[in-house]
């Protein structure tokens, strides 16, 4: 079972910062897990949501996207909440580490992938949007995809066949035997998130599923 840190060591250090991601993998993780967005001019960074929160003075409020890449750099009051670019973040990945990239901002598929494209790391796309899964598809067919799921009423057959998926993302409470053998049955594996009971991981793994994103990697141990 791959053990993935949720936007980092989220539980130790503010989320989605290289220090976050660097720890979670001192702590054993076998990937990390994080969300990325684009400035106006195309720089990939990793922030989970589209506009800056308190932590960066007069630009709070502002979406990302409408800034470029030098006054967002410039923002943050402290090294602890700089958000980082992508490729910060790749180069703090040990050899055989993974990044999944969980897509947020719209329309940026194509940043998304020239940017996976300039790294030798290993990464996977996924995204609630489904559509920009399919978009991905098309752009860097070569670059693994998984899809987010939320509800137990989502068509995952139907989603898995539309993207390719490789992987499918549910919620921990969706989670049971019989999903976990649909989704291998429709040739995909499946990573449950975000899982923060030690019990629940290990139930999980004894039903066979591929991957457990959590907020606390210590606890897969």
């Amino acid at each position: 079972m791959e053990k993935i840190g949720h936007r980092g060591a989220k539980k130790e250090l503010p989320e989605n910062t290289v220090a976050a991601f660097k720890r979670a993998f001192e702590r054993g993780a076998d990937a990390i897990e994080l969300d990325v967005h684009a400035t106006r001019d195309g720089v990939v960074v990793v922030h989970h949501d589209p506009t800056l929160g308190s932590g960066f003075g007069g630009l709070r409020g502002q979406a990302i996207a409408d800034l470029e890449w030098r006054a967002l750099a410039a923002a943050a009051e402290s090294l602890s909440t700089r958000i980082p670019m992508l490729s910060e973040v790749f180069a703090v990945v040990p050899p055989g580490g993974t990044v999944y990239v969980e897509i947020k901002g719209a329309g940026i598929e194509s940043r998304v992938a020239e940017a996976l494209s300039e790294t030798r790391v290993r990464c996977a796309v996924h995204s609630f949007d489904h559509a920009a899964i399919e978009r991905m598809r098309e752009l860097a067919p070569s670059i693994p995809r998984g899809i987010l799921i939320e509800r137990r009423d989502e068509d995952i057959d139907a989603a898995i066949q539309r993207t390719r998926a490789r992987d499918v993302w549910p919620a921990w409470k969706l989670v049971d035997r019989e999903l976990i053998e649909r989704v291998h049955g429709a040739g995909a594996r499946m990573i449950a998130w975000t899982v923060n009971d030690a019990a629940v991981a290990r139930r999980f793994a004894a039903d066979g599923i591929d991957g457990v994103c959590t907020d606390d990697v210590r606890i897969l141990d």
